[in-house]
């Protein structure tokens, strides 16, 4: 966008405004689209991306809304990467942290699709293929959902279309898949956290919560609005409260909705937990100090 760099500039001190306030915004418009002709039908007047912080008791949460005129696409690194690292080849304006990843081998464990074709497959993944304990899960894990970017016809045109959908699902009708990004679970229009968090429950009592699913912990999610557009959340631990601040999935998930999601699908949280904007990486997870943590990931989304 011709106008980031620019914009980048003067939103440096109010930046530096905004840390003395518990809720902060900024927007960057749009660059606007060439025209080819005078025209005496106005067109429809350009939305900007607005990013929000707001303090809640629990939790920093940093918001960022993207009107339909922005492609929210994902990126795949090769080994891991920070999301500053992501955004600079790509020009993003802003990249939110993706799916899941084994930091042993910086080998991913979600399915990745860029350019109609896959570009990461969880099955290709040994360390995760051959442990044993995860061998009743892998049907699972193989078909957790994903956020889909299409390319849809309609009439004489053709329009960006974002859906949240199990892996193994049909593309839409009269759209050609363009992108995907997996992770999981689904948060809306409903929680699916038994069959994609693998949650097991034995007389009652919880036996098996690989992602902690009740716990206040940093978080990362993405939700598509009724008007095709698209919001990012990052949930982020508070300094004074280190061990007692986050969300839970259903917080996340009822949080989302709160904005207006129709539907939304969780990320990687915990130390991946991490959104970056306007030239600035805000991050979920703090050590002991409160110092924020920052952890390189596989995958990310991207606005361009």
């Amino acid at each position: 966008m011709k106008l980031v760099w620019i914009l980048g500039l003067a939103f440096v001190g109010l930046e530096a405004l905004l840390l003395y306030v518990s809720t902060s915004s900024s927007a960057i418009p749009p660059s606007p689209a060439p025209q080819a002709d005078a025209s005496p039908t106005a067109s429809p007047i350009a939305q900007p991306i607005r990013y929000e912080k707001r303090s809640l008791p629990q939790a920093e949460v940093h918001i960022l809304t993207i009107p339909s005129q922005y492609q929210v696409v994902p990126a795949l690194s090769n080994g891991v990467a920070t999301l500053k690292d992501f955004a600079a080849p790509a020009g993003a304006i802003a990249v939110i942290n993706g799916g899941f990843f084994d930091p042993a081998n910086q080998q991913s464990t979600s399915h990745v699709t860029l350019d109609s074709k896959p570009a990461a497959d969880p099955k290709q993944n040994d360390r995760l293929t051959q442990n044993p304990d995860l061998a009743p899960y892998l049907d699972k894990i193989f078909n957790r959902s994903e956020f889909r970017q299409y390319l849809c016809n309609q009439g004489s045109s053709q329009t960006t279309q974002y859906d949240i959908a199990l892996h193994s699902d049909a593309p839409l009708a009269n759209c050609q898949l363009v992108s995907a990004l997996g992770a999981g679970p689904r948060l809306l229009p409903e929680l699916n956290l038994q069959p994609e968090s693998f949650l097991e429950i034995s007389n009652g009592a919880v036996v098996r919560d690989p992602i902690d699913h009740d716990r206040l912990s940093p978080r990362s999610a993405v939700g598509i609005l009724p008007d095709g557009g698209v919001v990012w959340v990052m949930v982020a631990q508070k300094a004074e409260a280190i061990d007692a601040s986050g969300m839970t999935l259903q917080q996340l998930a009822d949080f989302l909705k709160s904005l207006g999601a129709t539907k939304a699908l969780n990320l990687d949280g915990g130390g991946s937990a991490s959104l970056y904007y306007n030239g600035t990486t805000h991050y979920g997870k703090l050590d002991e100090q409160g110092r924020a943590i920052e952890r390189p990931v596989k995958s990310v989304l991207l606005v361009k």
